[in-house]
């Protein structure tokens, strides 16, 4: 076994011309590259070069173990099939070139064996396996989310013959040669014994010098032409898998900096004044440029997107080929070191594509698309950004959203008409107002009710029943009354970034005036703003969700669960719906479950798109304030998934998808199905509506 090894370039004629043919392979692989950074460095500066070690983790787990990939079981498949066979395949060269062009000895014995032969025959034909599968899925399956071009045909046909042709050669090398140790290479010795039934020694001899030569030729033009295709991923899959934001979607939405726009000369002319939101190429990030180099066209962000499965047209997909092909058409322009005529260079990008403004305004900002990619490609800030142009510079949206805006302006709230006051919820509660509070030092917590839960008389019942429950464990807590106003949420994910810092601002002054450190609240998009949004205005706060708050004062002791007869309708099964605020922006998946076991004694029934998976109730990035089309509903596909589930009940976490999904269920004939909140199923009471007339509309 010691001397277990090989002849490299064996039968190679002129083997020199190889090293010739290996320079403009690597430079024009390299201009192709190249020309890519230098895109990717005419994006804005961001920094994302922190944490490093976190960055490396990531690589490792989602680019090098294919975490994300593989959470698709054919397609991860086929995908890891050929990923680990190239990556084997190259592992194995570079261990031939050591060999042959720096004179080491490692092709020897156990290794030669074990890995030159048997693992790397065995990694060569998962990589046949992995063609073969995607080929299928290409040609004959045919998901709709795939992009159908004749590159990626082209890239399966070529990768197949370099594959192929790499058996051919070893099996005809152990055949001619007789190679003792042929039977390691167990695709290879196929190869040979097929070959050696069909053919004589001299003409497997003849036919592997030619074959290799096409073989080399094959591969390096391969090598020459990957970075301008889609494959290119390759190198900006890993590289943006190592840049990706990792505070959280929420984080990636950049704040806009109006204090700038407020000190710019009177005088200055307009066009020279810096535009809010994005409309151009050129006021993208880099990373935001890299993003469109990384995307795989997988099409996974586009098949959970909400609002392209209600039928909508907006694509996370689309949006992003669309923005890459428009960077490569106007590359030139985009590297010319002229940059006075930025205008004429791409004009706008919320023209006649993917960008288009019905698309922005249907997206529910509930982060699916950037849960799925698996190469972290971001393509709600995208969204948003393009969305906040339209908004503050064109002054353009859905009425209904513009009448929400118009009211958080003047009213502080996104109900125009709503017949409720900010404390109405409390009629018959002992709940202490902070402003009537002698001492404040002894409130522990506030309270913080939301509009959606103060405003609209259904959810009133949500925040009676948190604080019973409060009341109930002793919790010191007060609620600011009619001080409270919209946290600006709504305005920030509608694209009015600029009342959504006024709106945060006076939230701030408010909090700061009561001397509040900690916050529970039962909305996850309040929850959300106070923990990752109101940090990068200087205001600090501990924050929690009211499942999480219940959960542990439930914990400790201090509730006690109610009877399960007054909480599941007819004793039949709790399914949960995850709020997209609360799961997928804040990962708290657990607590909420936690409370439903204990209010009910029965574990949830999961719905198929659950935790991260989780799909949207169509409620938010403003969407709760849209009259959508009656077969376009993202609320009605994720109520007939409640109904699919076969539970009488579905618990909720969030005063949005509580009336999102009441109106869905009766839309879908689910109306025996009733929708309570966490904090509603813990207090264990029916909670009736008031007889006063129904919530206003929006």
């Amino acid at each position: 076994m010691s001397s277990a090894t090989r002849e490299i370039l064996w039968n190679v004629p002129v083997p020199w011309l190889m090293y010739v043919l290996l320079v403009p392979t690597v430079l024009i692989g390299a201009w192709g590259v190249w020309r890519r950074v230098r895109l990717w460095r005419r994006g804005r500066s961001e920094l994302r070069w922190d944490r490093k070690g976190e960055r490396l983790r990531l690589v490792l787990r989602h680019a090098v173990a294919q975490g994300r990939t593989l959470r698709q079981a054919y397609a991860g498949s086929m995908h890891f099939f050929v990923f680990s066979g190239f990556i084997v395949l190259t592992m194995a060269t570079t261990v031939v070139m050591l060999d042959h062009d720096f004179g080491t000895t490692i092709m020897r014995g156990a290794f030669y064996l074990y890995f030159q032969s048997l693992i790397v025959d065995v990694f060569g034909a998962l990589v046949l396996v992995g063609i073969a599968m995607a080929a299928w899925r290409r040609h004959v399956s045919k998901p709709p989310q795939l992009v159908y071009n004749r590159e990626a045909s082209w890239i399966l046909a070529v990768v197949f013959v370099i594959t192929a042709t790499g058996f051919l050669l070893e099996g005809w090398r152990i055949a001619a040669t007789d190679d003792p140790w042929g039977a390691w290479s167990p695709v290879g010795n196929a190869v040979a014994v097929v070959s050696s039934a069909v053919a004589s020694d001299g003409a497997l001899t003849q036919a592997h010098a030619a074959t290799w030569w096409f073989h080399c030729v094959v591969t390096f033009a391969f090598l020459a032409w990957a970075p301008y295709t889609k494959l290119i991923h390759v190198l900006t899959g890993p590289l943006n898998i190592f840049f990706a934001n990792l505070d959280g979607h929420s984080a990636s939405l950049r704040p806009l900096d109006f204090d700038d726009d407020e000190d710019d000369d009177e005088d200055a002319d307009e066009e020279d004044e810096e535009p809010f939101g994005v409309n151009d190429l050129a006021r993208f990030s880099w990373k935001d440029l890299l993003d469109l180099d990384a995307c795989t066209e997988c099409g996974r962000c586009t098949a959970v997107c909400p609002a392209n499965v209600a039928g909508k047209s907006l694509s996370p997909r689309d949006i992003v080929l669309d923005l890459r092909s428009l960077m490569h058409d106007n590359a030139d322009a985009l590297l010319s070191e002229d940059r006075s005529n930025d205008d004429a260079l791409i004009s706008t990008i919320l023209d006649e594509n993917a960008l288009a403004p019905d698309n922005l305004f249907a997206c529910t900002t509930c982060a699916a698309c950037m849960e799925a990619c698996p190469v972290y490609i971001e393509q709600l800030p995208k969204i948003l950004d393009a969305r906040r142009y339209q908004v503050m510079e064109e002054a353009e949206m859905p009425p209904t959203m513009a009448a929400a805006i118009t009211s958080l302006e003047r009213r502080g709230h996104p109900y125009p008409g709503t017949r409720f006051s900010r404390l109405d919820w409390a009629e018959g509660l002992d709940v202490p107002v902070f402003s009537e509070v002698e001492d404040k030092s002894e409130v522990d917590v506030l309270l913080w009710v939301g509009c959606a839960n103060a405003l609209l008389e259904r959810n009133h019942s949500i925040v009676r029943s948190t604080a019973q429950l409060l009341q109930q464990a002793g919790v010191s807590f007060a609620v600011l009354g009619n001080e409270e106003r919209c946290t600006g949420d709504p305005a920030r994910r509608m694209g009015n970034e600029f009342l959504y810092e006024q709106l945060a601002q006076k939230t701030i002054a408010t909090l700061t005036k009561y001397g509040v450190r900690k916050i529970v609240t039962p909305c996850p998009h309040c929850f959300n703003s106070f923990k990752n949004d109101y940090p990068a205005l200087g205001a600090d706060y501990e924050v929690q969700h009211h499942s999480t708050m219940l959960q542990k004062l439930a914990d400790e002791g201090r509730l006690s669960a109610p009877g399960q007869e007054s909480n599941v309708k007819n004793g039949g099964d709790v399914t949960f719906h995850d709020p997209c605020y609360l799961g997928r922006y804040n990962r708290e998946f657990d607590a909420p479950r936690d409370l439903v076991q204990i209010a009910t004694g029965k574990k949830t029934t999961e719905m198929e798109k659950s935790r991260e998976s989780s799909f949207c109730c169509g409620g938010g990035g403003g969407m709760s304030f849209v009259d959508e089309a009656p077969d376009q509903r993202v609320n009605q596909q994720r109520a007939q998934q409640v109904i699919d589930t076969g539970a009488s009940t579905v618990a909720v976490a969030c005063p949005f998808c509580t009336t999102m999904l009441e109106d869905g269920l009766k839309a879908c004939g689910g109306g025996d199905v009733q929708v309570k909140d966490i904090a509603e199923l813990m207090l264990g009471k029916s909670n009736p509506r008031r007889n006063d007339g129904p919530d206003p509309e929006p």
